[in-house]
């Protein structure tokens, strides 16, 4: 874990409740997909953590969606602003599992540490599959961004708006062939997904979980869950767990 002081180049929005922040300062801390940030906003005891979703030397690019006061008071930051930020918390994703055609499935603002993912398992030369799922289509983002870096994407709106109509476990039901069309699974979302990606997949696969968290690295135990082998705490064993792990 590093604190530093960031820098933001880009504040924008992408939907109506959903921005994307690009930051530079000191990335050297940040080692895998699927690890976080914790962003101190003035006027505020808790800080604010936010999913890596993109790395381009000291350009760390986050996502966030408006929840509350203190990410509303995110979308007024201007070009130039200084953050206080801790970077490096939690582990990633352990992309040396993914076989050669691993799917990842991302819900809502799950979705952005699936995009450093993808990236780096495109450049090691696989398959990869991206099932994206939205409640609607003026919520969806990232969708091109996916295809560009040549994943297949598949999409799910829970009105049908666009792509599957459902969840992104209906979706799944669009891979098929040989050993269910995909060799590891990768996920990010709220945690009801999650139980629903536990139970419809057919191979083993990593899980991240959202959590609401205290200090962010550890030491107020107050995001811990129960595991086969005891309780571990989100934001520092986590947020990625593996799927024999969890007791669900």
């Amino acid at each position: 874990m590093k604190q530093t002081i960031f820098t933001i180049q880009e504040n924008k929005q992408l939907t109506t409740t959903t921005w994307r922040m690009k930051l530079s300062g000191d990335t050297s801390d940040i080692k895998s997909a699927g690890q976080f940030v914790n962003i101190k906003l003035d006027g505020y005891f808790l800080r604010r953590p936010i999913s890596v979703c993109d790395l381009e030397g000291d350009i760390l690019t986050i996502i966030y969606k408006v929840l509350g006061q203190g990410t509303e008071e995110m979308t007024q930051f201007s070009i130039g602003k200084k953050l206080d930020v801790l970077t490096g918390l939690g582990n990633g994703y352990d992309l040396s599992l993914s076989g050669e055609r691993p799917v990842l499935i991302g819900g809502g603002v799950g979705i952005p540490p699936l995009y450093l993912a993808a990236k780096k398992l495109i450049a090691d030369g696989k398959k990869v599959t991206a099932v994206l799922g939205y409640n609607a289509s003026d919520e969806i983002y990232y969708v091109d961004e996916f295809k560009d870096l040549g994943c297949e994407v598949i999409v799910a709106t829970l009105d049908g708006s666009v792509g599957k109509k459902g969840f992104v476990t209906d979706a799944l039901k669009e891979l098929k062939g040989e050993d269910c069309g995909y060799t590891y699974f990768y996920t990010c979302g709220p945690e009801p997904m999650l139980k629903a990606v536990y139970n419809v997949t057919k191979t083993s696969g990593q899980l991240s979980f959202e959590e609401r968290m205290g200090c962010g690295f550890g030491v107020c135990m107050g995001c811990s869950c129960k595991t086969v082998s005891g309780y571990k705490r989100i934001c520092k064993e986590g947020p990625v767990l593996k799927k024999e792990e969890l007791l669900w």
